[in-house]
């Protein structure tokens, strides 16, 4: 991937900027949230929004090439003036920022250089909520009150008040946030995943219950909650469902595997940490359950549509199935005991008629609730009236108002203290 530092094509572009600020660059194939980002991409491009995408971070070798989907790819500095110059000359007309943590960095900045832009929030999933879950130890999707008392939630509040929209992946953390918090829905959107109709495959050309074999699961290692289902899959699940499934194989798969990670591999007990995998399709498409018994977490799981559209039965946790399903159909397949869970991952994984019933439900599913042309409209239109009416919208979000002026000085005097003493003055 080449870095583009200069843009000059969108600077000299006489269509409307959006620029991306990402708290890395995309990672597709490593994680779920490297695909919402693409997918935010194309769904400006295809307005026609050239789109420059730029992060603190470096790209790594699973880094999306976004040169080759006419994205322009730019190295930002945090704690710099460069960004201030950068910006006002790219004059965007929309700026999404990937993570409450990236607003937080440059927040104050944009709305500094260029008040006019539309500043949307893109939150993956609702980091305050995961952490809460984390810190609780629950294995169940309620939220509670005292989930607040982080400084994670009171930050990530903060950035969803500062920005003109936040879009929320989740109909739980949708409703999380507008009946149990009362943020006015004029602020935030529920956003799922959007899928393109090429995206589901057709049924025929995927392999049937027979040329399938083996359990699958498949998460980055450096997201916690999948680092954590490794482990309980290793410690308490796989032990009891290999007497019951002796032949089948536990295969865990994800990016940025440590050396603790892979020690869990153990030929003899069927269990295998294969690590990062180029194409996800192809093992999923391959395997004939996925299990899912994640403990903690929020958002939507990637792996949970991801193995959906390739025809891939699961059996899954509250926290892995919250957000997705949006009736009961699903209900035989999510459970939080441990013992409840491993007899429904042998149900699915020994009985034809049961998998392919529940593989029908998993393609209604997608197309009934994430298919992009249902939501498309949706944002456009909410972005048309934001151009329309931003200043009377801000108006009426005072809460961000006074969170830009309290914050946005406290964070510009931090940071120009930061950008002065990297300049050793």
């Amino acid at each position: 991937m080449s870095i583009n530092k200069n843009s000059n094509q969108n600077l000299r572009s006489k269509s409307p900027i959006v620029f991306f600020i990402g708290t890395v660059f995309p990672e597709p194939k490593s994680t779920a949230a490297g695909t919402r980002i693409l997918q935010l991409i194309k769904f400006f491009q295809n307005q026609g929004f050239d789109v420059v995408f730029g992060s603190a971070s470096k790209y790594s070798a699973q880094s999306f090439d976004l040169n080759s989907i006419s994205v322009s790819a730019v190295n930002l500095k945090l704690n710099d003036i460069s960004f201030d110059e950068y910006i006002k000359d790219l004059n965007p007309h929309c700026v999404v920022f990937d993570r409450f943590m990236t607003e937080e960095q440059f927040g104050w900045r944009v709305t500094n250089c260029c008040p006019k832009a539309i500043r949307i929030l893109d939150t993956e999933d609702l980091h305050f909520l995961r952490k809460a879950r984390k810190n609780a130890n629950l294995n169940t999707a309620k939220f509670s009150k005292d989930f607040l008392k982080n400084d994670t939630a009171k930050r990530e509040l903060a950035s969803i008040y500062r920005c003109d929209l936040s879009l929320i992946i989740s109909e739980v953390e949708f409703d999380i946030l507008s009946k149990e918090l009362n943020i006015d829905t004029s602020i935030i959107l529920y956003l799922p995943f959007l899928l393109e109709s090429n995206q589901l495959p057709n049924l025929q050309e995927l392999p049937n219950f027979e040329n399938r074999k083996d359990f699958v699961f498949v998460g980055s290692f450096i997201h916690p909650p999948n680092a954590d289902t490794v482990s309980y899959l290793k410690m308490n699940i796989w032990p009891k469902l290999r007497k019951k499934c002796p032949d089948a194989f536990m295969n865990i798969y994800g990016s940025y595997p440590k050396a603790q990670h892979l020690n869990l591999t153990n030929k003899k007990e069927n269990f295998l940490v294969h690590g990062f995998v180029d194409d996800i399709d192809k093992v999923l498409s391959c395997s004939r359950v996925l299990l899912a018994p994640i403990k903690f977490g929020a958002g939507l799981k990637g792996k949970v549509i991801d193995a959906m559209r390739n025809g891939t039965p699961c059996v899954l946790s509250d926290i892995a199935a919250e957000g997705v399903f949006e009736t009961s159909e699903y209900d035989n397949h999510v459970s939080n005991d441990e013992d409840a869970f491993i007899e429904k991952a042998m149900d699915l994984y020994t009985n034809e008629d049961l998998w392919k019933s529940t593989q029908n439900i998993g393609f209604m599913t997608l197309r009934n609730r994430f298919m992009s042309k249902k939501y498309n409209s949706i944002l456009i239109e909410r972005i048309q009236s934001l151009e329309n009416n931003l200043e009377s919208h801000r108006m009426q979000n005072f809460t961000g108002i006074l969170l830009q002026h309290h914050t946005m000085q406290s964070s510009k005097y931090f940071s120009k203290w930061i950008e002065a003493k990297n300049k050793g003055l």
